[in-house]
């Protein structure tokens, strides 16, 4: 469902929309196929970053089972 809004933009970003809009289609469309591709890029941000945490506070986890391991050898 398409919900009627009012933006407001500066001169200049309007006048690189239009030209990297094709002429054919509107505003609307491109805007929000703009915005569409924008909240994807974020979505995929935030996932590769919650990932990133996950990684590391396994990889803590994991070096400090290493270390404890490696205290019980003994040298021979």
């Amino acid at each position: 469902m398409k919900v009627r809004t009012h933006i407001t933009i500066s001169k200049n970003l309007l006048k690189e929309i239009d030209e990297l809009n094709d002429h054919a289609r509107n505003r609307s469309i491109f805007i929000e196929e703009a915005v569409e591709a924008y909240l994807a890029l974020k979505r995929r941000r935030n996932r590769d970053q919650r990932d990133l945490e996950l990684i590391n506070r396994s990889a803590r986890e994991l070096k400090q089972d290493a270390e404890d391991v490696l205290s019980y050898q003994v040298d021979i």
